[in-house]
């Protein structure tokens, strides 16, 4: 199991939140009681307890990726169980083109065919 927290405003700032969400995630330690990881800023607060079944490196969350324009962040409960079959459509159609499906919790990958497909 894992579990996700988090809150976001952004029509105001969220300082000092830093304590708020890691008492957040305290709170989901029997959901996930071998990792966890915080994401914030001025307006966002993720928080993720993480019980480790596959991919202990590339799984940890939140997941984040830097761009020229920003970044990109996310959390979520849950696996990708047809990893097989996903990266077999998305190699078909030249979606990962540059990158291998090497890992089931690769935001990478997850991130690229969000913006290919939606």
């Amino acid at each position: 199991m894992c579990g996700i927290v988090g809150f976001a405003n952004f029509r105001k700032e969220l300082p000092n939140k830093k304590d708020v969400i890691n008492d957040m995630v305290q709170t989901l330690s029997n959901r996930g009681p071998d990792e966890e990881g915080i994401y914030l800023n001025k307006n966002v607060a993720l928080g993720h307890k993480r019980l480790i079944v596959i991919d202990p490196e590339g799984g940890k969350q939140p997941m984040i990726e830097k761009y020229s324009l920003g970044e990109y962040v996310m959390v979520y409960n849950g696996q990708i169980y047809n990893t097989k079959e996903l990266a077999e459509v998305l190699t078909e159609n030249r979606i990962f083109f540059l990158w291998t499906f090497r890992y089931r919790s690769s935001f990478k990958k997850l991130h690229t065919f969000w913006k290919r497909c939606c």
